[in-house]
């Protein structure tokens, strides 16, 4: 686990949940796909909130250095990729993330507790 990538991955679920995300899930994935060492999943109540979570997200670490190599679906906000390199954030609108249920596709994934 490199520290800059769980470093990045405390600064994302932090500012998640400053802005009331629901249901924040990390996954650590880098033994099992060389695309990133951790997804971070998180949901908001609706398309505003979605835009909210990743707008707080850009900017925060932004501030730290760290900025999205890209950033995909922030138009309509019903699934928002944040793409770190290391660390892939994904923030649904709570319908998109039930329907497509990503963290079932990654069941051998470990879960990572933050304290």
């Amino acid at each position: 686990m490199a520290l800059e990538s769980f470093e990045k991955v405390k600064a994302i679920v932090k500012a998640a949940q400053e802005k009331k995300a629901m249901n924040v899930e990390i996954l650590e994935i880098g033994s099992l796909t060389v695309v990133t060492d951790y997804f971070v999943i998180c949901s908001g109540e609706s398309t505003t909130q979605v835009r909210t979570i990743v707008d707080y997200i850009e900017e925060s670490l932004k501030k730290q250095g760290f900025r999205p190599s890209g950033v995909e679906g922030y138009t309509h906000s019903h699934w928002v990729l944040m793409d770190y390199g290391d660390v892939i954030v994904h923030v649904f609108e709570e319908e998109t993330r039930r329907y497509y249920d990503i963290e079932k596709l990654w069941l051998d994934a470990p879960r990572v507790e933050i304290e």
